[in-house]
Order: structure tokens, then sequence, then C-alpha cells
């Protein structure tokens, strides 16, 4: 059985929905977790997904922050937020399916390392830790996906000397991402494209010709336990997304796996 799984970060899933009914009409995922839907759940565009053959799943709030799960099987078990407060319901989303457990995630930016708000990235990436080892166990099949707004690798950024002090790529939340994976969790893409340079995700819309010059971040992950990433057979970036009519600033990352 094979399955496949993307991410994609929309910045405004109304904005979107064109370019993602199209998506995945063409790929046909069995799920794709999508964030940043900046929407309040009264005003998801929910039918649009069931018009292409999608249940869909979403909490989110007006203008910033929201997740969302698309899938062709029925979700079960889902559930948004940390199990401790504040639980940031619109920045997690979990979910069963195909005997698969998904955590969907919109990691907080940070804004600058001298804010509260990059101290409170910091936290709730160890919150999230936590949380893993409360819910879940590395024995079994789970997929940790999303915008985590973190470069781990000098190779997952443009400019690796001038950025080592931005809240995306500072070596502290580096750290804080590599103590959650250290709970058990592969990066399926670099399993596949181990030592290649100039794979990103996320191309600026303030940077003058970001996509032509490449000049991007690989902040757009799919984690694995070790049962499920070594059943993985492909994962790829789909930049011609990001190229598409009324793009977002981030495009498809995508993995597939033989279960």
């Amino acid at each position: 059985m094979n399955f496949k799984i993307a991410t994609y970060n929309a910045n405004s899933i109304r904005s979107r929905i064109t370019l993602v009914q199209n998506w995945l009409s063409r790929e046909h995922p069995d799920v794709l977790c999508i964030q940043e839907t900046k929407v309040q759940d009264q005003d998801f565009p929910q039918e649009a997904f069931t018009e292409v053959g999608y249940h869909i799943v979403f909490r989110g709030q007006k203008a910033y922050s929201g997740v969302a799960i698309a899938s062709l099987e029925e979700p079960q078990t889902v559930s948004f937020g940390l199990d401790s407060e504040p639980k940031d319901e619109p920045r997690l989303i979990t979910a069963k399916i195909d005997r698969v457990r998904i955590v969907n995630t919109y990691v907080p930016q940070g804004r600058s390392v001298d804010s509260e708000m990059f101290a409170y990235k910091l936290q709730w990436l160890a919150r999230l830790r936590d949380y893993f080892q409360h819910e879940f166990s590395p024995d079994e099949p789970l997929i940790w996906c999303g915008d985590l707004n973190v470069a781990p690798l000098e190779i997952d950024v443009h400019d690796p000397k001038r950025l080592a002090k931005h809240v995306d790529f500072h070596p502290q939340v580096r750290e804080a991402l590599e103590r959650v994976t250290q709970w058990g969790l592969i990066d399926v893409f670099r399993r596949h494209h181990p030592d290649e340079p100039g794979q990103y995700t996320f191309w600026d819309y303030r940077v003058k010709g970001a996509l032509d010059r490449n000049l991007g971040w690989r902040v757009d992950h799919i984690f694995a336990t070790p049962p499920l990433a070594k059943k993985s057979t492909n994962a790829w970036i789909d930049r011609e997304a990001r190229a598409a009519e009324k793009p977002s600033d981030h495009t498809f990352l995508v993995a597939e796996f033989s279960l």
C-alpha cells in the first residue's frame, strides 16, 4: 500500500484555495497538512475540499496561525493543541489516518532573538518534545510535519553566515529542534537527499527575485518515526507551485511511503 503525505504553509487558505484544489486534483495525496490558514472556523472553505474528494478537519483564528488536515480517508482521534497550557490550538492538530498518527504543527516564528516571542518559540518546542513523550511512542508509525520555522542545517539556508542569528536559524532554535527529533524522529527529505544544497520550501516575498535566484530556506519538514521512515520511498519539493499564479511564499513538501 502506498501512502503519500504533503505539507503546505498556505499563508491564507482562502487566498490559495484554487491553487490547493488544483494541486490535490493533480497529485492526489492521501493527506495534506496545511498551516497558516488565517481564517476563523466558521469561514473556513470546507466545501472546496469536499468538492475534490477530501475530508477536512481544522482549527483557526482570524488573520494569523491556523492548521488543517485534508485526507482521502476520514480522520480518526482528532485533537487540537498541546497537552499543557497554553494549548495554542490553532498551531497543532493531530489525527490518525490509515493507521498512521499525524501531528501537524505551525511552530511560532519568534520575531527577533531578543523578543519574548523567541523565548516562547524555544519553550513551545520543549513542550512539544514533552507532548511526544507523553502521548506517543517512537516505535509506532507517526509523522510530524508542518512549517516548523527552523532550518536545521547550513545547507538548508541560502546564506548561513549572514543568517546565523536569525530566529529560524539561530543555534538555540536548531538545538531545540534537535532535542525534539532525538525523541525518535527522522528527517524524511534528508533521508533521500542527504547532502543536496539549495533544496528549499520557502522564498520570502520581500526579497526581490528570491525564487529565480533561489534565495530560500528549508523550514517546512516531514519527520517520521524509525519504523515508518524506513518505509519511505521518496521525498520531494514542488518548486513549480511556488511559481504558480497567486502563490504562497512556501511550497508543497511531499513524502511517499510503502506501508
